[in-house]
């Protein structure tokens, strides 16, 4: 077997690891009894063999914990000696957000359970079942909210050729990836759906986030409208915002930064305005609609929604599109100009 090349393993021990990790998984079928028991980096590396998810941002993300926190810190433990409490004073003791130790926990609570799988470890004994991440599950910084006002403001400084991708990120809430995953085959216009299925994340078409997010949402007439006035000028016939120039989706980092951004400053919001604005601010404009809370995990497709349907049950398309079309109506309406000085005293007089 080819272990890699020397550029990626300079060293005879860097090497010896990553041979650690592929025998792991050669003598798989051996008695755990009769296997000496493997450093953790050795089990991390069969997992980064065998179960790193397919989705690439996902694996880019994964690698890039494993790499800068979990291999250093841990690669060389043999697989027994790693205990909770160890564990948790560390993830304490990292410069990072709770959320982002509670994903570096998650990680390593997965890989151990592939070594219990792998009958490396005794069932039931994963150490990391008993960390826990004080605030793990908590926001350190609370997501910004634009009001109606706010989001025309930012708007109005939007040029043309972005403002459509924004209205819609608005009206239905997707993620940045899905709505540049977006393509003219995915809607049904007599039926007044779309459906998203993929993303797209810096040119690489993946599916979507989880197996939740792909789902059928309702197209308000209004906002159907808007989509047949932009397929009249779009460049793509494929892809529903296609860059002019390569005829593919957009890099979002670029759109981000070039122009959301800039008119978030020139509306004057207090916040840092970026895509994920969008989706918090339909997630809270669906609130103020009175959607039930079965209707808003519906159409937000959260990865969590099994809960939520325990006790509220699967939302009838009807009070789906009632309530997206509430938040539509929010998006769409421009608001009425404020009268001059000038137009007072006339209506005065």
């Amino acid at each position: 077997m080819t272990v890699g090349s020397i550029a990626k393993y300079p060293t005879k021990s860097a090497a010896e690891k990553a041979v650690a990790g592929m025998m792991l998984r050669v003598n798989a079928d051996s008695p755990s009894h009769l296997v000496e028991v493997p450093k953790f980096g050795a089990v991390v590396d069969r997992y980064e063999l065998e179960e790193l998810p397919r989705r690439h941002t996902t694996r880019a993300s994964y690698l890039s914990v494993l790499k800068n926190h979990i291999k250093p810190k841990w690669g060389d433990s043999p697989l027994d000696q790693i205990k909770p409490a160890a564990v948790e004073t560390w993830l304490l003791g990292l410069a990072l957000a709770p959320k982002t130790k509670q994903h570096i926990r998650g990680l390593m609570r997965t890989i151990f359970q592939c070594a219990e799988r792998w009958e490396l470890l005794e069932m039931g004994r994963n150490p990391i079942d008993r960390v826990r991440v004080k605030g793990g599950t908590r926001r350190v910084k609370r997501p910004g909210i634009l009001t109606e006002a706010e989001f025309w403001k930012l708007v109005s400084h939007i040029p043309e050729r972005y403002r459509t991708m924004v209205l819609v990120a608005q009206c239905l809430g997707l993620r940045v990836s899905e709505l540049m995953g977006l393509q003219w085959t995915d809607f049904d216009f007599e039926r007044g759906t779309v459906l998203v299925q993929r993303s797209v994340v810096h040119g690489r078409v993946e599916d979507v986030k989880t197996e939740y997010s792909s789902d059928h949402l309702p197209l308000d007439e209004r906002l159907t409208k808007l989509f047949e006035e932009h397929r009249e000028s779009s460049v793509g016939r494929d892809w529903v915002f296609a860059n002019p120039r390569t005829g593919k989706p957009y890099h979002q980092e670029e759109i981000q930064k070039k122009h959301i951004r800039p008119a978030g400053e020139k509306a004057g919001i207090s916040f840092r305005v970026g895509w994920h604005t969008f989706r918090h601010t339909y997630r809270s404009w669906l609130d103020q609609t009175g959607a039930s809370m079965g209707v808003q995990k519906e159409l937000m497709r959260h990865a969590s929604i099994q809960t939520t349907m325990n006790v509220y049950g699967n939302a009838v398309s009807d009070s789906k599109r009632t309530a997206n079309g509430k938040v539509v109506e929010m998006a769409l309406k421009q608001p009425k100009p404020y009268l001059s000085i000038a137009e007072i005293q006339a209506l005065i007089a």
